[in-house]
């Protein structure tokens, strides 16, 4: 082996090390909304997570016997959300709400393909700023910052409500639902994605479940997870909603991405270094959540919950 090869991988074994000592000190427990707000305030500020992950910062759809690039993926899981959900029966000039818009790479696609006039809100500052940079002016959106669990709008003002993976940094899962299809129309769409624990009381966790769920907690500033039929479940009982719901898990379509994001850094290893490099240890620090939401999610200790109903 060379003395470049031996080189690099000492230097990989100690960043890879302290990473995983800064994992354990430096957990992003889930006090409060602000501490949300505060871990995606810096996530977006020091640019790691776009560069890495493009505007879309959520998993992708892998259709299955068919190999499709990263960020490719992100893009094909909003037109499948949007197709499955029903969102696209909406006309032209529809006014969606995006909640938990994050940079606005969801509310974008909705504006731009499908004619929407989207509103995104997200609890960060940041995000809003930097959503707000990237959207051209011609394109029929708006961001503003605002807590999911208190939404400042009217009853029935959207014709469709779009949220993707903001369910599992909310305290109050029954508050969110509801704040959401309080201000859907009657008859109009919600389709929603989430991070879903499966049913911890039918099939309790082991030993080692629970602290890879504590982890996974700890690390991404969630307050609890909870399972698909326990979420479809609050849906079918707000008083919002039609009590139709439609649930399914798509772990199958979603599980690549975790991997996949973990690659990406190697296929565009100049997103990272450009950064400089804290960047480097901040990337790798995130590699072990990452394994781990891998595992939790191809055991079925997670679920990728996928939910539709009208109001």
């Amino acid at each position: 082996m060379s003395i470049f090869l031996i080189s690099s991988l000492v230097i990989f074994l100690t960043l890879l090390f302290s990473s995983l000592i800064l994992w354990r000190i430096n957990t992003r427990k889930y006090i409060s909304s602000r501490t949300v707000a505060t871990a995606y305030d810096s996530w977006t500020q020091d640019k790691l997570l776009e560069r890495l992950w493009g505007e879309h910062i959520h998993l992708g759809f892998y259709p299955l016997n068919k190999n499709i690039d990263f960020r490719e993926a992100k893009v094909q899981f909003v037109h499948e959300l949007v197709s499955w959900s029903g969102l696209d029966k909406l006309p032209r000039g529809s006014r969606i709400l995006d909640v938990g818009c994050g940079i606005g790479g969801s509310s974008r696609i909705l504006a731009n393909y499908y004619g929407f006039n989207v509103t995104g809100i997200t609890i960060s500052p940041a995000q809003v700023k930097r959503a707000k940079e990237l959207t051209p002016y011609e394109c029929k959106c708006n961001f503003k910052v605002m807590d999911a669990l208190d939404l400042k709008f009217e009853e029935g003002i959207f014709d469709g409500v779009w949220s993707v993976e903001a369910g599992a940094h909310m305290n109050n899962k029954t508050k969110f639902a509801d704040q959401m299809l309080r201000t859907l129309r009657p008859g109009g769409y919600l389709a929603l994605a989430d991070w879903n624990s499966r049913d911890l009381q039918k099939q309790p966790p082991s030993m080692i479940e629970k602290i890879i769920l504590k982890q996974l907690l700890e690390q991404w500033v969630h307050p609890k997870f909870i399972s698909i039929n326990e979420f479809s479940s609050i849906l079918i009982n707000n008083k919002n909603s039609s009590g139709q719901v439609i649930s399914s898990n798509w772990n199958s379509f979603t599980n690549p991405s975790w991997f996949d994001s973990i690659f990406e850094g190697m296929r565009r290893p100049n997103s990272i270094l450009s950064l400089g490099p804290g960047a480097i240890i901040k990337s790798i620090r995130e590699i072990p959540t990452i394994l781990l939401m891998d595992w939790a999610f191809k055991k079925g200790l997670m679920e990728f919950g996928v939910y539709k109903c009208r109001g």
